[in-house]
């Protein structure tokens, strides 16, 4: 296939409905309780708290606000953690794992609260979610584990043998897998539009396109330094996630961005959807650099995404990567268009943890490492109730230590096509060797 046809248009969806527009230019203030580097889901959610307990609040954007990975990730709400729970317990002991296993739970129901109580127009639907696996073996695993999240958590999560599994998804590619109730979906975009609306409204000044380029200590208070001028600030929260630039040296050797890419079909025909999302549910994999994918909210497109190794430009490969794995799943869209595809930054670390953090006198809250939707608006608040000093409502398993630093890592993540390559081999490998 000709990169010029791949897709239609080499932008988000989600901007259809709801584009990322900038804004009117805002007077800086001298002066701010609390400056925020970073204006997507964390910073605005931090935003809002602070300037609802009457704070005067500053939040700068490099970009257009949400212009970074709000309004260009699937809009799943998982809330995922990468390390399994023994690697957790090897790393931090067994309190911390089982405290950050619950807060997963705790972190969703939050949001869905939140955007219940606060009336946003988003399109989330509670509407659960597939985890298909590639073997039988693989299969006993999940069905442990969905167990764990029954018994432990009181999720509702079952098993769903390879036998049942076309009442979840159109495909036999997966040997069985995993449903869960608690995750559902919505529209990323028009979350994050909801999501500022909600913040200025509180009084939360929101300066687009201007980039902080240095933070510097003045006494007990902070210089920020930003292309419109320089704001004093009492405190700083840095919510800059996969987009960290040179402004703060001290995470940017820390987070490492990587590309996510996302493809979106054309409409297809109502059976053609019901035949292969009966459900309508949010669908993920079990390997490595496993695709995750959804209906759209209209229920009319299948939307897949998956990891990038490319670095620069807008390459071909990717997308087509990406479109031989939705064929490979589904083989009777061989022959349908991509309507979009696009790709947008995700924060990856050593530890593959969320975290709140201190780092002298500054705050950062960062490293969802893929699974912003929900993590994002749960930090940035316990973030801003640990600036406003309520240490009950601060409270969180993810209030430890910065992420170690990369050496030999200075912000260009030179490294990062060799090691997805490795895990793509490690599924091939996976692939070959279950027991299908």
């Amino acid at each position: 296939m000709e990169e010029s046809t791949i897709a239609d248009k080499n932008s988000p969806y989600w901007w259809e409905e709801a584009p990322v527009k900038p804004l009117s230019r805002q007077p800086l203030a001298k002066k701010v309780d609390v400056a925020i580097i970073g204006a997507g889901y964390t910073g605005l959610s931090a935003g809002l708290v602070l300037a609802r307990e009457g704070r005067s609040v500053a939040a700068f954007d490099a970009l257009n606000p949400g212009e970074g990975a709000s309004t260009r990730n699937g809009g799943i709400t998982s809330g995922s953690i990468r390390p399994d729970y023994a690697t957790i317990t090897r790393r931090f002991g067994e309190e911390k794992a089982i405290a950050i296993e619950a807060e997963g739970k705790i972190a969703r129901e939050f949001l869905y609260d939140f955007i219940r109580t606060e009336g946003l127009e988003c399109d989330f639907r509670l509407v659960g979610q597939f985890k298909g696996v590639i073997g039988y073996d693989d299969y006993e695993k999940t069905a442990r584990s969905a167990e764990v999240l029954a018994k432990r958590l009181g999720i509702e999560a079952y098993a769903v043998p390879y036998t049942e599994q076309r009442n979840y998804i159109g495909t036999d590619f997966y040997r069985g897998g995993m449903a869960r109730m608690d995750i559902g979906g919505l529209h990323p975009a028009k979350f994050h539009a909801e999501l500022l609306r909600v913040a200025l409204a509180a009084g939360l000044t929101v300066h687009a396109s201007t980039r902080v380029t240095s933070v510097e200590r003045d006494g007990s208070e902070f210089r920020v330094l930003t292309e419109a001028g320089t704001v004093q600030a009492r405190q700083v929260l840095v919510c800059t996630d996969g987009y960290t630039d040179g402004a703060v040296p001290f995470l940017r050797r820390r987070l490492v961005p990587v590309r996510s890419r996302i493809i979106v079909t054309e409409e297809l025909a109502p059976e053609v959807m019901e035949r292969l999302m009966p459900k309508r549910m949010m669908m993920v994999e079990g390997r490595q650099l496993g695709f995750y994918y959804r209906p759209t909210p209209d229920g009319k497109r299948i939307l897949l995404g998956g990891r990038d190794s490319s670095r620069v430009g807008d390459p071909a490969a990717p997308k087509l990567f990406l479109r031989r794995g939705l064929v490979n799943l589904f083989p009777e869209l061989e022959n349908v268009r991509l309507s979009h595809t696009w790709f947008g930054n995700v924060a990856m670390h050593r530890d593959m943890l969320p975290r709140i953090f201190e780092k002298d006198g500054v705050v950062y809250a960062t490293g969802f490492c893929g699974s912003g939707v929900v993590w994002a608006p749960w930090i940035g608040t316990r973030a801003a109730h640990r600036l406003l000093g309520h240490a009950e409502q601060a409270r969180t398993a993810f209030d430890f230590r910065p992420p170690a630093f990369i050496p030999f890592y200075r912000g260009n993540p030179w490294f990062m096509p060799a090691i997805i390559q490795a895990y793509r081999m490690q599924d091939r490998l996976a692939l070959y060797r279950a027991r299908r």
